[in-house]
């Protein structure tokens, strides 16, 4: 960073911190990539009097609830090779672990995109499942890898899906009244989203800013929020340009479009939210792992005190959670909000 890069960075954060917001002012950063950066930053420390930041449902490892997590355990436990990002293996389900059982012998492997896990099926010849797990931001990656797999004739290659989809999310928790004043919108989803699949929340009196993850992008961003709150304009603002179109990204979406279809899902906190997930069409059929294999699941309670599904709503930060940084830890998670790079209680922990 130059010398002038640096001054103008002083003065945008002495901006914020000087900035006259309103008393009981709460914004929620919806992406867990915000989260991280934000602490790393430290720039929660900018924040002015009256201005509240909390994280929100945008880490797709913390929303995957336990049952998605069983049933990938329950293929394990058959022989079948499960592949998954790494984040994934770590998170607890009622049980057990991809981890645990990876230690107890079952062939579980981290790849880092689709792609892998279609080329372990071709080389291996064994029956292989990717965890298809995230948002709008990896769906089209997953989208390809299914159309790879038709067109190879991979026949030993299927998806277990826990796709969701963002703005449902924030429907639902605008609904559910969690009093907030505006929204820190993510900049990965919004590149194949685009900014107009926010403007429902110009129904809902609501401003929102799309943001990138500079320490110059979140202020100026937050700057942006405050402003439009002060005044009372409900807008939705790009403030990504050089990565977000207001269409977002037509061959993404086209993609997506060709391979699934929205479906009612399940969200940890938020329980079941009506077309927020993404399952396969039925053309696709032939690639779903629940439709392959006879999935016996095991479950079980919640687990007991774990606030994970409160922390995801912004309706606690993380040390309010009994077990943040005791029982639960990042060397020791209970719950998947510690267990993700993205996660908020993983991001409490590691920054401060």
């Amino acid at each position: 960073m130059s010398l002038a890069e640096a001054t103008a960075l002083t003065r945008l954060a002495e901006r914020l911190r000087s900035f006259p917001a309103r008393p009981g002012t709460k914004i929620m950063e919806v992406c867990g990539t915000h989260t991280v950066a934000i602490r790393r930053s430290g720039l929660q420390h900018l924040l002015p009097a009256g201005v509240k930041l909390v994280s929100g449902p945008g880490c797709p490892v913390c929303v995957t609830p336990d049952r998605f997590i069983d049933e990938a355990v329950a293929l394990a436990r058959q022989g079948v090779v499960v592949t998954s990002f790494g984040d994934m293996l770590r998170v607890p389900g009622s049980r057990s672990s991809l981890e645990k059982e990876r230690a107890a012998g079952a062939d579980i492997r981290a790849v880092y995109s689709p792609l892998d896990a279609l080329k372990i099926a071709n080389e291996s010849g064994k029956e292989t499942v990717f965890l298809a797990v995230g948002f709008e931001t990896t769906a089209p990656a997953i989208a390809a890898t299914a159309l790879k797999a038709l067109e190879k004739k991979i026949s030993n290659f299927s998806l277990l899906t826990a796709l969701r989809l963002v703005p449902p999310a924030l429907q639902a928790l605008i609904a559910g009244d969690t009093r907030l004043s505006g929204f820190l919108l993510p900049g990965h989803v919004s590149a194949v989203i685009g900014r107009q699949a926010y403007d429902f929340l110009l129904q809902q009196r609501l401003p929102g800013v799309i943001s990138g993850f500079t320490a110059e992008d979140i202020i100026s961003s937050l700057l942006l929020l405050l402003e439009m709150y002060n005044k009372d304009i409900y807008m939705v603002m790009n403030n990504y340009p050089r990565v977000v179109r207001d269409s977002g990204n037509e061959k993404s979406r086209t993609v997506l479009a060709e391979v699934f279809e929205p479906v009612d899902a399940e969200w940890r906190g938020l329980g079941a939210i009506p077309a927020s997930g993404l399952q396969l069409k039925p053309t696709f059929a032939a690639l779903d792992s629940r439709h392959r294999f006879v999935i016996r699941a095991e479950s079980a309670s919640p687990r007991k005190n774990c606030r994970c599904g409160d922390v995801l709503r912004g309706l606690i930060d993380p040390p309010a959670c009994p077990l943040f940084n005791k029982a639960c830890r990042p060397d020791r998670p209970l719950g998947p909000c510690m267990v993700s790079s993205e996660g908020s209680c993983s991001a409490w922990v590691t920054y401060g």
